[in-house]
């Protein structure tokens, strides 16, 4: 007798989308070099008769492109209006500010979205602290990316070669008697980001202000921004610093969820 799972693997699929979106999903997952028919069938779990039937619809409607040098197809000008149209639909600041929102009722400390702008970032969302004293930051400055928490919480999530030019082509200009000033210091202080997922920083931008921040990435695994809990230093004490940064990093991978990055 058949066990459940072995039932379960051996049925057709419910529907005729179904199918569709399984040829779409493993054309996606085979990446620029796309896939061939026999290679669908047996990733979809189809007869080759039927892949290749599905693999022509899609590519007659645009959506699939055919190489003839390697018999393969790949994902169209049809996916690719799709994609971008789910890109432009996908806002940021709107998926953010709902977490933003819990963020503070979490933490009682001002939350911010920062956002990678060339090589700087700015500021463009904040949901106050409740409490009397509190931080507040300005919209649409520029900011470095080597001073303050949010800063440094995007500049650890680039390519090395990315953070190598960046250092190479810009000074680390010092902004309080804690901004990190140093090549070295600053790279060990990367390292330290990347391992615990969350960024740091007491007075480095803001004498009076501490922070702790985490990236925000895309569909595409790239650095979009970052999220940030802020407030007077003072009250960051060294436990609040973990404390903060676990709830903070959360809030950075959900955000990040919603605008479609994957973490691999």
């Amino acid at each position: 007798m058949m066990s459940l799972a072995e039932v379960q693997s051996t049925r057709e699929p419910t529907s005729g989308l179904e199918r569709v979106l399984k040829v779409i999903y493993a054309v996606s997952a085979a990446g620029a070099e796309g896939i061939g028919v026999s290679a669908l069938a047996r990733e979809i779990d189809q007869p080759k008769a039927v892949a290749h039937r599905l693999l022509k619809g899609l590519a007659a409607d645009g959506f699939l492109a055919f190489d003839d040098a390697t018999k393969c197809y790949r994902l169209g000008t049809g996916a690719l209006a799709i994609g971008m149209a789910a890109l432009r639909q996908t806002n940021v600041q709107q998926a953010a500010r709902p977490i933003l929102e819990r963020l503070v009722r979490e933490t009682r400390e001002t939350a911010t979205l920062s956002l990678k702008q060339g090589d700087s970032r700015i500021y463009v969302d904040q949901v106050l602290s409740p409490q009397e004293i509190r931080m507040s930051v300005t919209m649409g400055v520029a900011y470095p990316l080597h001073a303050g928490a949010s800063s440094k919480a995007i500049l650890a999530a680039l390519p090395d070669a990315s953070i190598d030019e960046y250092l190479a082509s810009h000074d680390l200009n010092v902004l309080t008697s804690a901004t990190i000033a140093g090549r070295h210091q600053l790279l060990e202080e990367i390292v330290q980001i990347r391992e615990r997922g969350y960024a740091i920083s007491a007075g480095e931008r803001d004498a009076g202000a501490a922070s702790v921040a985490a990236a925000v990435l895309g569909m595409d695994g790239g650095v979009l921004g970052s999220i940030s809990a802020c407030g007077p230093v003072g009250r960051f004490e060294a436990t609040d610093f973990q404390r903060l940064g676990v709830l903070v990093r959360a809030a950075a991978q959900e955000v990040s969820r919603a605008v479609g990055h994957a973490p691999g």
